[in-house]
């Protein structure tokens, strides 16, 4: 089932650092020797590293075309990021605009039944994604140079005139039936969905899949044509172009593929503002586990910006609990009390709306309320207790190494490129939050939770069984029971 995580988004990967002397060392009882003195008095060329820029250029049709000449291999990189998704439109086409990537590869074209586009991709070594959220739907093709102009075409029929292959919406259709059945068996997708619809409500970012969205109205042919039409239309389309040919050599094909794409038949608007919140206190969504699955937040003002605040914010929440293992959290719930395996924190920080401040973690059912009390125990003494030199340089400096990358391969480069356009953001984002993470203090970090932390205001959602919770709930603020089958 399709699903839009966004507390789970920004959880992250989160990285373990290990130090200490050796293993071997540590087996022999020896102690690891100094470096040699004379190594310090070795010459070393200071290390400056300077991406490559991808080039703008602009078609005749007013598209963009972000250009990075790449002679590595004789391989093509094509990128296309269109602005738009369920999130612009109405409910009712919230169904066809979530599957809609999965059509594009899957359903055809005008030109070509889904069969020979597989046997086109097969025969040439085509990698093709297809992928998007709420906000942006987003595909690439990666091609030897030998293929691109015949994979142009087959590309640029998918995405601008898609068949919709009425088998392949039913396989899909069918698919997200057994996922709306097999819910309540993924207690933590469960449980961030829940979450998701309790602080956002009838928007976009709360919406999940119900047996309504699944009409056969609303999965039609005609639904699918009607958000392809919205969206995937010339004016809402950034394009990327990655490899060994020249801009000259480009040009053209990019002209010739352009050619017949349909302008937009009129603007997107941009989503509503919601109303984020909920009323303080439990929901329980009762389940028969042995194992609780606890979200805790509450909103938060913050947006992304280059405000400092905004960069104090990513370093606390990754000093708090988005380092892994070596977080505050993790310290606290997993090594001194046992009580899960780890924990991790999220500040979310929407350029538009208010976000989310709170901590998540899996835990024994005995140990739920317990948890939940030493979670908000940490998270508030993020406004006491600023981090330590240790805490916080070992933070930025994990930022600033690996800053490197975001420019590990040029398809990279132009494809953040593209999403920082997209996302209204400045070409020279990436630099100016290096820059920014730098200047980072431990008292800034402390006044910021100080700012907008709202104790008493906590909102906790609980996938679990509250028989085995070994205490009261209502300790924790009054307790509202939610059942995730009654449709949003």
């Amino acid at each position: 089932m399709t699903r839009r995580l966004c507390l789970a988004g920004i959880f992250g990967v989160a990285g373990f650092v290990f130090g200490g002397t050796p293993i071997l060392a540590q087996a022999a009882g020896q102690v690891a020797a100094p470096a040699r003195p004379w190594l310090d008095t070795i010459p070393a060329p200071e290390i400056v590293f300077t991406p490559p820029e991808a080039i703008e250029h602009t078609l005749s049709n007013g598209v963009t075309v972000f250009h990075l000449k790449d002679d590595a291999f004789p391989v093509m990189d094509m990128l296309a990021h269109f602005r738009g998704g369920f999130s612009y439109l109405p409910r009712e086409y919230y169904a066809a605009g979530s599957a809609l990537p999965t059509l594009l590869r899957t359903g055809g074209s005008s030109t070509h039944t889904p069969e020979e586009i597989d046997e086109f991709f097969e025969a040439r070594a085509v990698q093709a994604t297809f992928g998007g959220s709420g906000e942006a739907i987003l595909s690439s093709v990666n091609v030897l140079v030998e293929h691109l102009d015949e994979t142009l075409e087959v590309w640029g029929a998918m995405l601008k005139s898609p068949a919709f292959d009425d088998d392949r919406i039913s396989v899909w259709k069918g698919q997200e039936v057994e996922s709306l059945r097999r819910r309540i068996d993924n207690p933590t997708g469960l449980a961030y969905a829940e979450y998701n619809r309790l602080m956002y409500g009838d928007h976009p970012i709360g919406w999940e899949m119900n047996e309504a969205d699944l009409a056969p109205e609303r999965t039609s042919a005609d639904a699918f044509r009607y958000v392809h039409g919205r969206v995937l239309c010339a004016d809402n389309l950034l394009l990327g172009v990655v490899g060994p040919l020249d801009w000259e050599e480009l040009e053209p094909r990019l002209e010739a593929l352009m050619a017949d794409w349909p302008a937009c038949s009129e603007p997107l608007e941009l989503p509503p503002i919601p109303n984020v919140g909920a009323e303080p206190g439990v929901y329980l969504i009762p389940r028969p586990l042995n194992q609780s699955t606890v979200v805790v937040a509450h909103p938060t003002d913050l947006r992304q910006s280059a405000d400092p605040e905004y960069f104090a914010a990513q370093m606390g929440n990754t000093i708090l609990g988005a380092s892994g293992l070596t977080s505050r959290l993790s310290q606290v719930l997993r090594t001194e009390r046992g009580y899960a395996y780890g924990a991790a924190s999220l500040w979310t920080t929407p350029r538009r709306y208010a976000g989310l401040l709170g901590v998540t973690t899996q835990t024994r059912s005995e140990t739920t309320i317990e948890a939940i009390e030493a979670m908000i125990e940490v998270v508030e003494s993020m406004a006491s207790v600023p981090p330590s030199d240790s805490e916080l340089g070992d933070r930025i400096d994990e930022a600033v190494n690996g800053w490197v990358f975001n420019f590990q391969s040029a398809a990279r480069i132009v494809s953040r490129r593209l999403g920082l356009r997209a996302a209204g953001l400045p070409d020279e984002w990436l630099t100016s939050y290096l820059d920014g993470i730098r200047a980072v203090t431990a008292e800034d970090i402390r006044a910021l939770y100080e700012r907008y932390l709202r104790p008493g205001e906590w909102v906790i959602l609980i996938v679990g069984n509250p028989d085995d919770f070994g205490g009261s709930l209502e300790a924790l603020g009054p307790v509202t029971i939610l059942d995730p089958d009654a449709g949003n």
